[in-house]
């Protein structure tokens, strides 16, 4: 009898999640910044992708790459926030196996897609800086898709080797996560014996994928700064920087809450369980939220034609 229960439990068929442990008196409370915030996500992003659809001056690279972000934010946050808010609003922890780790997968893997692209918005500036002349013909539509197909074909293969890994432990410890989610490390502590190698896996790809796109990143500013210090104005030096503002937001507002989550989970043992586990759902949650409005705000294009798509509905 032992033995059945214990293959049984070997192979569960659901997870449960526990929300946000210790804050379950505040699950009502916590839902209404996560439900605002993911109904400003879904509007923002949108809202982008339907400007620069309606608009033919802003089918050029930097929008396509725009676009590319928006749908990965939204993506990204579907992933998480509606399973997350039927567990505060209804207590629905229930979540099939197959379906955790799908939703693991998929958060990974666009997280991965997601730092690829501001990769290449960063390429898109250098160009536009330094290189103006060649910009058409080097960003053309064609290497635009190319580049972007590159980016989902990275993080799909990256990822996909982690979650090879996760599906074939035997789980047989508990099948609680006490997490909102079914993030990586969460779920691989459920797992019986030896699992060092999903660990520094996890590890591989996070440090990765941040070291190789922040070089690169940083490596296209540092041309790009040049570029600007170079010219003759201060005003042809601040126009000219102004146009990279935007991007740089978004980078900060992506790479900043994923590094202290990150750092949090592996080395902050100090670090109450709830308050990491709201930094990893503010993590998924902020980037989708902030990246439409800092753009809508800093990009002088978009800011007119949404400007001009309200007042001409108003009209």
């Amino acid at each position: 009898m032992s033995d059945s229960n214990t293959t049984d439990f070997t192979n569960p068929s659901t997870f449960i999640l526990l929300g946000i442990p210790g804050l379950e008196a505040a699950h009502v409370w916590i839902s209404i910044p996560f439900c605002t915030m993911y109904a400003i996500a879904i509007l923002g992003n949108f809202t982008t992708l339907l400007i620069v659809k309606r608009e033919p001056s802003l089918h050029g690279p930097m929008y396509y790459f725009l676009c590319m972000l928006a749908v990965t934010d939204l993506a990204l946050c579907t992933c998480t926030i509606p399973k997350m808010l039927s567990i505060f609003w209804f207590n629905s922890r229930e979540i099939d196996f197959s379906a955790c780790l799908t939703q693991m997968y998929f958060i990974h893997c666009f997280s991965v897609v997601e730092s690829g692209i501001f990769v290449a918005m960063a390429f898109d500036r250098y160009v536009a800086i330094c290189d103006p002349l060649r910009h058409s013909t080097t960003l053309t539509n064609s290497m635009v898709v190319k580049i972007g197909f590159a980016m989902v074909l990275r993080g799909g293969m990256l990822v996909l080797s982690g979650f090879l890994l996760v599906r074939q432990w035997p789980y047989c410890r508990t099948n609680i996560i006490p997490h909102s989610y079914c993030e990586h490390m969460a779920l691989v502590k459920l797992a019986c014996g030896d699992i060092h190698i999903s660990s520094y896996y996890g590890l591989f790809v996070v440090f990765f994928v941040i070291g190789v796109d922040v070089f690169f990143i940083a490596v296209s500013y540092v041309q790009i700064l040049r570029a600007i210090f170079s010219l003759p104005t201060n005003d042809a030096r601040l126009k000219t920087f102004e146009t990279c503002t935007s991007h740089l937001c978004v980078i900060l507002a992506f790479y900043i809450p994923d590094l202290f989550s990150l750092l949090a989970h592996r080395f902050g043992s100090n670090v109450p369980l709830h308050f990491h586990i709201i930094m990893a759902n503010m993590y998924l949650i902020v980037p989708p939220t902030l990246n439409p409005i800092i753009y809508g705000v800093k990009t002088k294009q978009i800011r007119d034609k949404l400007l001009h798509l309200f007042t001409h509905k108003g009209t």
